[in-house]
């Protein structure tokens, strides 16, 4: 099995929540990670998701510390959106 792994950064110019997760997580920078796997007998290349990550800020505030969150990239899209219609500004990020 091939897989193959892309990371993107998203970038939130307001707090946001991602699906049924309660915390709310600070505007920023998040890293992206998906990973996909090639998918075997077809007469062309193709990939399906298989796993999306993202990187998040420890919540004790230690600055070396990360977390890791396993996401649907639909929700994501989803919050980048509503970041994007309230007006506070346009995100920079990389297309998902």
């Amino acid at each position: 099995m091939t897989v193959r792994t892309t990371k993107k950064t998203v970038t939130f110019v307001n707090p946001f929540q991602l699906g049924d997760v309660d915390e709310v997580f600070p505007p920023g920078g998040y890293e992206v990670e998906t990973d996909e796997e090639l998918l075997e007998g077809l007469s062309f290349q193709a990939y399906r998701r298989t796993l999306t990550l993202m990187h998040l800020p420890a919540k004790s505030g230690h600055q070396k510390s990360m977390r890791t969150l396993t996401i649907d990239p639909n929700e994501l899209e989803s919050a980048l959106k509503r970041d994007a219609a309230s007006g506070a500004g346009s995100p920079r990020r990389a297309p998902l």
